[in-house]
């Protein structure tokens, strides 16, 4: 098996709460706790919302920053500016800077600063107007959630790509919308499906969790996957829908020290004996005939 590094990624999103010094605290402690990449969110939410919807309350009131779910989404949401800002900071601080677009006006406006990838979220991955300028005008990395989203549909996105001769820039993670995501629903092994499926035409296959904790994440590697995508936050009870289903400081460190372990621990044994065994085999095994 190689021994790539996994590729770690703290999703930011807007667990930022609309704050650039709070989003640049929190790019320190990802870069503290070994993560390759911060992830925000970017959207254009008079695009992706309807007049309805805009001006609705939010359904969960006590999370709301606005009198209605339009004003909600606009205070957590960093103009382009203030992501230009956000990647020359992550530029300091040696940590890559990535971010999930949520509409074409979005796409286009960070494909000009977003260099290695731009996510895809689940909730986009079946608008092929951004799919199609992904393919067409960017040329970094495209990766694609498959939260909510049918086995129909996840083949029909990368019979999109291939057409498009994308195939070699894909990365696709196994995901469940779900924030937070019940254990028993996280589907571990969707991620061998995938692996199993388009492992071997596309760049590589991802994990996106949206669980509880960090006791099963590792597992995917084993499985196939080698970009592991979890939320963060300063702190988990702050409001906000995000906070919850993301891990803190502790939680991340920690999923970065396992994921190198199992990483370290995922060979076969030769055909000879270990190096390490060889003390005890002089001392303890004995042959009988």
């Amino acid at each position: 098996m190689s021994k790539t590094k996994i590729q770690l990624v703290a999703e930011i999103g807007c667990n930022h709460m609309g704050q650039i010094n709070l989003a640049k605290m929190m790019i320190d402690q990802a870069k503290f706790a070994g993560a390759d990449y911060v992830k925000f969110q970017k959207r254009d939410n008079k695009i992706l919302l309807s007049k309805k919807q805009y001006y609705e309350k939010h359904p969960v009131p006590h999370n709301s920053f606005g009198n209605t779910y339009g004003d909600h989404r606009e205070y957590l949401e960093l103009n382009i500016n203030t992501h230009k800002q956000i990647f020359q900071y992550c530029k300091k601080k040696k940590i890559k800077y990535s971010c999930s677009v949520w509409d074409i006006k979005s796409a286009e406006q960070i494909s000009k600063i977003c260099e290695q990838y731009i996510k895809v979220p689940s909730a986009t991955n079946l608008n092929f107007q951004v799919l199609d300028f992904l393919c067409l005008k960017y040329f970094g990395d495209i990766h694609i959630s498959t939260g909510m989203t049918s086995e129909d549909e996840i083949d029909t996105i990368f019979k999109f790509i291939k057409k498009r001769k994308r195939l070699k820039n894909l990365v696709l993670y196994s995901c469940v919308s779900a924030y937070p995501t019940n254990v028993k629903d996280v589907c571990l092994l969707d991620v061998e499906k995938l692996t199993k499926k388009y492992g071997k035409y596309i760049k590589a296959i991802g994990f996106s969790g949206h669980h509880r904790g960090v006791s099963i994440d590792n597992c995917t590697v084993a499985l196939g996957a080698t970009w592991i995508e979890r939320h963060f936050t300063f702190d988990r009870t702050a409001k906000g829908t995000d906070h919850a289903a993301s891990l803190e400081l502790e939680g991340l460190t920690k999923l970065r020290n396992r994921l190198d372990a199992t990483m370290l621990a995922l060979n076969y044994k030769p055909r000879g004996i270990l190096k390490c065994e060889k003390p005890q085999r002089s001392y303890l095994k004995k042959v009988v005939n």
